[in-house]
């Protein structure tokens, strides 16, 4: 598969397009602790101001330091700033996570704080890069679970290109956000989570020869029992193995759907401030003769490119490269690729690994669940229960479409809507498939039509997973939790498949990569 186009327009720098899937080698950052478990953290939108505290009581020099930068109080006496690279067997003082919460500290304060401490962890050797560009070999084992993929540095694409597939909205607040962390680091802290069909190909092989004959890098067990190991792939041949293979597949981002889309704005922002003539191949380098010019860039360059080293011309060996299925002839480029032309990601084979996808529940503050519940009863079915536990029983016997609103003190099983005000509700230019997800339903229809409300971050609240937590939030806030459950995996692909995306945190692939075993900087990359 192999696209050829750029992207102008007024403001807009031209953009590389890779000739498809492409997985390029870095040199991976990684934490030279005596336990690498204590460093690491979930991903930062898991992570709560509690949690927090919690994993900088593991280790003081926990990466939640750089995902979810905090500053220590000026007036504590004890506090250790966290630019202040700490020793790993240090002690952390209860001072020392005396801290404010993070919204109290403004932006500009967070991002240079968490800069000015992955510089500092990098000088005193808390943090240390790998000698050579590498994809690593990452495997997750918990009592009931398997999962391995590959982390490498992911060919940024446009989801027209249909290579990377999103199938989730974003929002801009997020973006914001991990926009001025990564810009201010210059660095990807933390990898999206991508899924692909791999088909038992030889990228699957591979991995499975790595992570069953090969002696791990890494291996950590974490306080919720799983354990996280890790392997390097430095021989070009093999890279070059798994890019021939990747190259006409597609990928569905699972998780990172924000940081993706950060991924692009940042590939923009940069491209803006640096002249692309130095950092990409030209058109006249990379257009098969016939075709129109465009910024293509070739897996062959990408991987040419990844082997030199910070300084080099980036006149390494370039490994072979099966060629494009039109016979076409791609000469290799030896140009540095910009870095932020690459995320960090995390890649792996559904049909090895299937994902465990979990539902994520909402809660509405300040809409107490009889009304909720009154409101619901003009277009749904309501059936009142007891207890939530009762509630949640006969939720699950129900079949779809069906919502459990809830608090602590009870539950409401809504079934059966009316299909006129159903259909009327539900967009015309989406399809029926899309039409169907709970998630579509309910921001259609129950919270526009029915509470008279949009689905955006300040009146809804998200919980992934935990029903008892979502209806302790809804009784604390006076609102009401909406349970949902899970959506099909085969109907995100085909939605996604299909060029549409459905509502926001509709779904919560499993399991997620761990923050913190392998970052990537710009600077070493």
């Amino acid at each position: 598969m192999t696209i050829y186009g750029s992207m102008p327009g007024m403001g807009t720098p031209e953009l590389p397009v890779p000739d498809g899937l492409v997985l390029r080698p870095f040199r991976g950052v990684r934490f030279a602790v005596e336990d690498p478990a204590k460093v690491t953290s979930p991903p930062y939108d898991l992570i709560s101001d509690a949690d927090v505290d919690a994993l900088l009581h593991l280790h003081p020099n926990n990466v939640v330091r750089l995902i979810l930068p905090r500053t220590p109080r000026p007036d504590s006496a004890h506090a250790t700033p966290a630019t202040q690279p700490l020793p790993d067997t240090a002690a952390p003082s209860p001072a020392t996570h005396a801290l404010p919460a993070v919204d109290e500290l403004p932006p500009e304060t967070r991002y240079a704080e968490a800069r000015d401490t992955l510089q500092a962890w990098l000088h005193a050797g808390i943090l240390v890069p790998d000698d050579r560009p590498a994809l690593y070999v990452y495997e997750q084992h918990g009592p009931y679970f398997l999962q391995r993929g590959l982390i490498g540095d992911v060919a940024l694409t446009d989801p027209g290109q249909h290579v990377i597939l999103p199938h989730e909205d974003v929002m801009p607040g997020p973006i914001a956000d991990r926009l001025a962390l990564m810009s201010t680091t210059q660095a990807n802290l933390e990898p999206i989570f991508l899924l692909y069909d791999g088909a038992s190909g030889p990228t699957t092989r591979l991995v499975e020869e790595v992570a069953t004959r090969r002696r791990p890098l890494v291996s950590a067990t974490t306080e919720d029992g799983v354990t996280h190991r890790l392997w390097a792939i430095t021989d070009m041949s093999e890279i070059a193995t798994i890019n021939a293979d990747l190259r006409d597949r597609q990928a569905l981002i699972a998780d990172g759907h924000h940081r993706y889309a950060t991924y692009r704005v940042l590939q923009r922002q940069e491209r803006l401030a640096h002249p692309p003539a130095e950092s990409s191949p030209t058109p006249s380098d990379t257009a098969p003769r016939g075709e129109a010019s465009g910024n293509v860039v070739p897996a062959s360059a990408v991987l040419s490119s990844s082997a030199a080293r910070p300084g080099d011309a980036g006149t390494g060996p370039t490994p072979a490269h099966s060629s494009p299925a039109d016979g076409s002839h791609q000469p290799p480029s030896t140009t540095l690729v910009a870095p932020w032309d690459f995320g960090l990601a995390l890649l792996v084979d559904s049909t090895a690994y299937p994902p465990d996808l979990k539902a994520i529940h909402r809660v509405i503050p300040g809409l107490p669940l009889a009304k909720a519940a009154a409101q619901a009863g003009q277009s749904w079915r309501v059936q009142e229960f007891g207890t939530l536990a009762e509630g949640l029983a006969a939720f699950e016997r129900s079949p779809d479409p069906a919502f459990l609103l809830a608090d602590e003190a009870g539950a409401h099983l809504i079934t059966d809507p009316d299909p006129v005000q159903l259909a009327h509700a539900m967009p015309a230019d989406h399809s029926d498939r899309w039409n169907s997800l709970n998630t579509s339903i309910l921001s259609e229809f129950i919270l526009p039509k029915v509470w008279g409300m949009r689905d955006d971050e300040q009146a809804v609240r998200i919980v992934h997973h935990d029903v008892e937590a979502a209806a302790k939030l809804a009784t604390s806030t006076n609102g009401t939790a909406v349970i949902l459950k899970p959506l099909a995996t085969e109907d995100v692909l085909a939605v996604a498949a299909g060029g549409e995306r459905v509502p926001r945190k509709s779904t919560s692939f499993g399991p997620k990569p761990r923050t913190g075993l392998v970052l990537r900087t710009f600077a070493i990359n």
